[in-house]
């Protein structure tokens, strides 16, 4: 992996440009966060060849998730969104829109890949926090309207980004993501391959509360000793069956 120099914050006033420019298939990436998914995803995007830094409202758990992913530097919030082409966040979902209005100036024309899982739990097993049809993701699109927000990463345990290459029952592990932007939509896909994963496409930002719910849903299942996936078999496995 080379780690790329960091822009400087002021240069964050024209980032808009990256979602059209020729770039190299290696990322800038900034994580703001430094629990599991953080330690997780941002490994994993070391291991794929990434540029990462992680950033923190606590420095000292910065430098430990850094050491922990391999990533190439550390510092607080604004200096790795300030750093990434991409940013990842990965706070508790109740923080996360909270924390873009903060930081919308420096997120402006970026790619910001929301994981958070909007969970508590509840009598019948764990329950959707948001209010209606939104989602976390479009709350943080509605508090920073000039980043590219792209929902991803938050169906799957933080167990499986550990793998080096997801893959089950032969096939590479597919990844959902939902977005309203062309340039962001590109560039997650190209994330998710470096994985040697499957991009996903699973339409515009309005779906993001299903995928939202169905980590919930898939979370309860595993809580009760059950398997979410045989819930849903392919039509065409069924005798007679087509795939449609």
């Amino acid at each position: 992996m080379v780690c790329i120099g960091a822009p400087s914050v002021s240069s964050v006033a024209h980032p808009a440009s990256r979602d059209t420019d020729d770039r190299s298939k290696h990322m800038r990436i900034g994580i703001l966060g430094t629990g599991a998914m953080a330690i997780a995803l941002g490994a994993a995007w070391v291991r794929a060849g990434h540029d990462v830094r992680v950033g923190g409202r606590d420095t000292e758990a910065a430098s430990r998730t850094a050491v922990l992913t391999g990533a190439c530097g550390y510092g607080t919030l604004v200096e790795a969104a300030a750093h990434g082409e991409v940013v990842l966040t990965a706070v508790p979902a109740f923080a996360a829109p909270q924390l873009a209005k903060e930081l919308a100036p420096v997120l402006a024309g970026r790619t910001v890949i929301d994981c958070t899982v909007p969970m508590a739990p509840g009598a019948e097993g764990p329950a959707l926090t948001t209010v209606g049809a939104t989602s976390v993701a479009r709350l943080i699109a509605d508090a920073a309207p000039g980043a590219h927000v792209v929902k991803a990463f938050g169906v799957c345990h933080e167990s499986v980004w550990t793998m080096d290459r997801p893959v089950f029952e032969g096939a590479p592990l597919a990844v959902p993501f939902c977005t309203d932007h062309p340039g962001a939509a590109t560039r997650v896909a190209e994330l998710i391959a470096s994985m040697a994963c499957s991009p996903l496409p699973c339409g515009g930002l309005d779906r993001a509360a299903l995928l939202e719910a169905t980590a919930v849903f898939a979370i309860g299942v595993w809580w009760s000793g059950a398997e979410a996936r045989f819930a849903f078999p392919a039509p065409a496995l069924a005798p007679g069956g087509v795939d449609d």
